[in-house]
């Protein structure tokens, strides 16, 4: 009996008559060539639908000329936009919006960074407290908004009453009938609401920074304000830039608080560019719709100066 040698890796390479067997691809079959595509399409759809069509719609919409029935009468080129350059309160309405903006989420920061640290800590009730911080959040923004509005009414509001009960004031005060007073409390009631989510998004940051690094600065010898800022604040910055930017869309667009409230009245006074959009609306959809272009510009332009100024892709 005569046992053969096993054949070598370069005879198994080869096959008949001795040519070289070239090694066999797999190839792929169905959904597997797609790779991730099929998992993210509905999303791809969703933005085309939601964001990237109504966006395009928007454009088209400014360069026509539109009945306030919603007939089309041909293109209007860019008469809409200087039409809305022409408008008398144009120039005021952008500045309010900007300062409006800028002070709301500045403001709500500064608070939210506050509460943050507070809910951080441990002290007795603080799981009552962080519920009650959702209740903002949990109620609807109009709802929030017509209940202040109420609140702050000339003849049954609660606040006249307790203030000329306290002697504060000898007659009641129509604090939403005047820019000048209208214009701090719905930054009140703006703040009021975008507490809870900024709240939240800085303190979920804060618990992601690890114990052993404020651990090794003691050791190292560091204050509390050197701990804070060196250690604390460079941390908790992807969070801190997550939570301006959003802050920054929601109050730019921000609109069932003022129109709730004043409905941009009087005249134009307190009204900010959605609301002064949604107000063009009623004598011409053309020039609306050139100001939600500019809208959305703005919007645009003010995310990408904040996120140029923060430097939010560089690393510390």
């Amino acid at each position: 009996m005569s046992l053969k040698a096993p054949p070598s890796p370069a005879s198994r390479s080869r096959g008949r008559g001795g040519q070289p067997v070239r090694p066999v691809r797999r190839t792929r079959g169905g959904l597997a060539r797609l790779g991730p595509l099929p998992w993210i399409a509905p999303v791809v759809l969703l933005i085309l639908a939601v964001v990237v069509w109504p966006v395009i719609e928007l454009v088209r919409t400014s360069f026509l000329n539109i009945s306030i029935a919603g007939i089309v009468r041909g293109s209007a080129g860019t008469d809409k936009y200087k039409k809305l350059l022409d408008e008398t309160d144009f120039g005021h309405v952008i500045l309010w919006t900007v300062l409006w903006t800028v002070v709301v989420v500045g403001v709500t920061m500064i608070v939210s960074l506050g509460l943050a640290q507070l809910f951080n800590q441990r002290f007795p009730g603080r799981r009552v407290t962080r519920w009650a911080l959702i209740a903002p959040w949990a109620a609807s923004v109009l709802m929030t908004a017509i209940g202040f509005k109420w609140m702050l009414d000339r003849t049954a509001g609660v606040l006249n009453t307790v203030m000329i009960d306290l002697g504060l004031i000898d007659d009641s005060k129509d604090w939403l009938g005047s820019a000048g007073t209208a214009w701090p409390w719905m930054m009140f009631v703006a703040v009021f609401v975008s507490l809870p989510f900024t709240t939240y998004t800085l303190l979920a940051g804060l618990q992601t920074i690890p114990a052993d690094v404020y651990e090794a600065a003691r050791i190292d010898g560091a204050g509390a304000w050197q701990t804070y800022r060196g250690i604390t604040l460079p941390l908790l910055r992807p969070a801190f830039l997550v939570g301006v930017v959003i802050n920054l869309i929601n109050v730019f667009n921000s609109f069932p608080i003022i129109w709730a409230m004043t409905q941009g009245g009087p005249g134009s006074d307190t009204a900010t560019t959605t609301v002064f959009m949604y107000k063009l609306k009623e004598t011409d959809i053309g020039e609306s719709a050139a100001m939600s272009v500019v809208n959305f510009l703005m919007v645009v332009v003010l995310v990408l100066i904040f996120l140029k100024v923060s430097r939010w892709n560089e690393e510390d």
